[in-house]
């Protein structure tokens, strides 16, 4: 961890996938993934020179709802505060983009093992059971 750069709203569709895929196996396609670039709010990464360590996004409304996804850090990265800084660089997204004065429903899904992470940064559980459906666009 020498070089270390973070990046806003430069996170291309092929540094997702390759990210992706060194934590969670095969990768969405590139034509998803640019569809998904071209419409989140708000994107971070971080390079350690020009190799991708990490990445986060946010989804949402801009007013009453945003949903952070895809928080992803290379194994060998994780553990040395690259997680914090990207949550904290979702946050100050929203911080700065909200309408002043006013709270703001901030969501994430998190495998089980990860929540004490979240949970020191403030996120806490609710009583809602997360529901999915991985419908096959014909």
């Amino acid at each position: 961890m020498s070089e270390l750069v973070v990046k806003h709203n430069e996170l291309s569709a092929e540094d997702f996938i390759l990210l992706w895929e060194t934590v969670w196996g095969q990768g969405p396609s590139l034509e998803q993934t640019r569809l998904a670039m071209e419409h989140t709010l708000f994107r971070v990464s971080v390079f350690d020179r020009d190799k991708i360590v990490a990445m986060a996004r946010v989804i949402g409304d801009m007013g009453l709802d945003y949903y952070i996804k895809d928080v992803v850090v290379r194994p060998e990265y994780q553990g040395k505060g690259i997680g914090r800084i990207l949550i904290n660089e979702l946050l100050k997204f929203i911080n700065d983009n909200g309408v002043s004065n006013t709270e703001i429903f901030v969501e994430l899904c998190a495998m089980p093992d990860k929540i004490p992470f979240y949970e020191k940064l403030g996120f806490d559980a609710n009583e809602a059971q997360r529901l999915k459906m991985m419908y096959r666009v014909k």
